[in-house]
Parts: structure tokens; C-alpha cells; sequence
């Protein structure tokens, strides 16, 4: 056989493995029928600290000590909790000082550790077994234990967080508003066309580390507990329940009936037209108050607008307009 030949054939053969995969990733349905809520509210004060010491448990020795979950508690319960749902490859921490000024005015304040983050080292080695369904458990936990914090219940979250808190909107009536910064419905500039095929190609291939920053690696500037790259895996699990609230936002009412979109358009990092097809499913409910707030790009904001740790932070700026934004939602219920 000609050289040219086999490689022709070679070629060809290479290119219909290509088409057969690509459409089987395009087809291959998103399994999202699990990743619902299994409500069990606590009816106490004193059940609520119960549960937190559960979880508490699982912060094992491995756990960073400043990456453990966190409660701020004013000793009983308030007329306002809050939880607060960190980002992807973050911990606690991140929305120590946020979540302050909150306690300070009354909130009593939760902010449970993700599955799988706030280890010590900076490196994410078990952050591939992360699972959405692990996602909607532990939100729906945290909305559960907040019932006996307070008789008001507000639920925010940062990127991988504020998936979460949109989950919580899809899923739960027994919170007043769900506050969603930055959620990470789909990568920047991504066409949401491709979120589909792109979870099943993240799920199901070979799990792979991704440095955050490929040319400084370990070397990278970070906040305290958070990781120097992430899971591949991970991050498609994110998105498979990214794609649960998207799907469930076409189909279904929102139970929280208040809910806050906070963007900036100076992020590279989530896609834009993700977070707006869910923000136009919702708007479409006339029975679901929607209030879009953006960040102006001359402020030159990062993707995590949360962590004072962060380079480039601008919290003087940040923290007041998303206090205001929170507080003044709660008031006009």
C-alpha cells in the first residue's frame, strides 16, 4: 500500500472517530433527575448547632484549620441567617470577612465547607470525587440547619456557589431571596450551545490537574486555603448541576421567589450568556422578582469579587454594594 494511500485512510478513520464521539458527547443525556431536594428543615435552634457539629466532623485532620466551616452566632435564633456558599477550589474563609459584617448586624451567619475543598497543601488531591449531587446535598444541609438560625432565611453564593444558591432557588420555598455571584454557568465566551457536550466530555474522560496559573504553578499569589489549580472532573460536575438549574428554570417556577444576579463585566472566567438564559427563564415568571446588578469593567474586577486575599481585590467597593443590594432586597419582600 502507497503511503499515501494509508495515510489517507489513516486520516479519514481519525476524522469519523472524531464525528462518532463528538455526537455521541452531543446526545449522550445529562443525568440530572437526582439532583433535587430532600428537605428536612430543623425545627430548632438547638437541632441546627447539632447538625453543624456533624458536619463539623467531617472537617478531619486533612482540613486546613482556617479552611473549616464556619458559624457566627449570635447564641439563639435571629430574626436573619444568612448562608454564604464558597468558590470553587476555596473554602469558609473566603466569606469569613463578608460573612462579619453581617453577624455584626444582627445575621447569624453559616458558611459550610464544600466537599472535597479547604485541604491542607493548596493541592485538590481528592477534588475529582467531587459530585453534584454532593453539591445539592450539602445546599440543601445548609438551608435546612439555617431554619433554626433564623425566622428569615437568605441564601448567597460566589461562582461555584452561586450555582448552588440558584439550586436553592429552583429548589427551596423556605428562603426569602437566593443571591448568585458570578455562577458558573459555562466557561467565558463559550457558546451555551456547547455546555452539554462539554460536561460529558469533563465527566467522562480522564481526570485531569489544571494549574490556575500554567506559568507560576505553586509559585501563584492565593488566598489562604484556596488551591493552586483543579480538577477537570470537578469542574464538569459543577456544570452538571449548572445545567440541572438551567433545565429546571424552563420547566419549573422558582420556589424562591426573590433572587439577586450579580455579574462583572470584567469577568473572563464564567459565560455570560449561561447566567442570562437562566436570568431570562426566570423573568419570564411573573410570580419571581429578579433584580440583575453588574459590576462596571473600569473597576477591573477579578472573577472572585469575594476573597480579600485575592490580588487585585476590591472589597471597599464590593462588599457595601452587595450588603446594600441584600439588605435593601430583604426589606422590600
Amino acid at each position: 500500500m502507497k503511503i499515501k494511500t494509508l495515510f489517507f485512510r489513516l486520516l479519514v478513520g481519525s476524522f469519523g472517530l472524531g464525528v462518532v464521539i463528538t455526537t455521541f458527547l452531543c446526545l449522550k443525556p445529562v443525568q440530572i433527575a437526582d439532583l433535587v431536594s430532600h428537605a428536612h428543615p430543623s425545627l430548632t435552634y438547638q437541632e441546627s448547632l447539632e447538625r453543624i457539629k456533624i458536619l463539623e466532623s467531617r472537617d478531619a485532620a486533612l482540613i486546613d484549620p482556617a479552611g473549616r466551616t464556619i458559624l457566627m452566632s449570635h447564641g439563639k435564633k435571629v430574626e436573619h441567617t444568612i448562608v454564604l456558599f464558597h468558590g470553587f477550589t476555596n473554602s469558609p474563609r473566603q466569606f469569613a470577612v463578608l460573612g462579619k459584617e453581617f453577624y455584626d448586624s444582627g445575621y447569624n451567619v453559616f458558611i459550610p465547607r464544600v466537599s472535597y475543598h479547604g485541604l491542607a497543601g493548596a493541592f485538590p488531591t481528592d477534588l475529582a470525587k467531587l459530585k453534584a449531587e454532593d453539591l445539592s446535598a450539602i445546599s440543601d444541609e445548609a438551608v435546612d440547619i439555617a431554619q433554626g438560625l433564623g425566622e428569615h432565611v437568605s441564601v448567597v453564593g460566589l461562582s461555584m456557589g452561586g450555582v448552588m444558591a440558584g439550586w436553592v432557588a429552583q429548589m427551596r420555598a423556605d428562603v426569602d431571596q437566593a443571591v448568585l455571584i458570578a455562577p458558573n454557568f459555562g466557561t467565558y465566551k463559550v457558546p451555551n450551545f456547547f455546555l452539554k457536550p462539554s460536561i460529558n466530555f469533563l465527566t467522562l474522560e480522564r481526570d485531569l490537574f489544571i494549574w490556575w496559573d500554567a506559568k507560576q504553578k505553586s509559585h501563584m499569589p492565593r488566598p489562604q486555603t484556596a488551591y493552586f489549580g483543579f480538577s477537570t472532573r470537578a469542574l464538569g460536575e459543577i456544570r452538571r448541576l449548572g445545567y440541572a438549574v438551567q433545565i429546571f428554570a424552563q420547566r419549573h417556577l422558582p420556589k424562591t421567589r426573590s433572587i439577586v444576579v450579580v455579574t462583572n463585566a470584567n469577568d473572563q472566567v464564567v459565560s455570560g450568556q449561561g447566567i442570562a438564559s437562566v436570568v431570562q427563564h426566570w423573568q419570564k415568571r411573573d410570580a419571581v422578582k429578579v433584580k440583575v446588578f453588574e459590576f462596571p469593567k473600569d473597576l477591573q474586577l477579578g472573577h472572585d469579587i469575594i476573597d480579600p486575599q485575592q490580588p487585585h481585590q476590591n472589597i471597599a467597593v464590593v462588599y457595601p454594594q452587595l450588603i446594600s443590594l441584600i439588605t435593601q432586597n430583604e426589606r422590600v419582600q
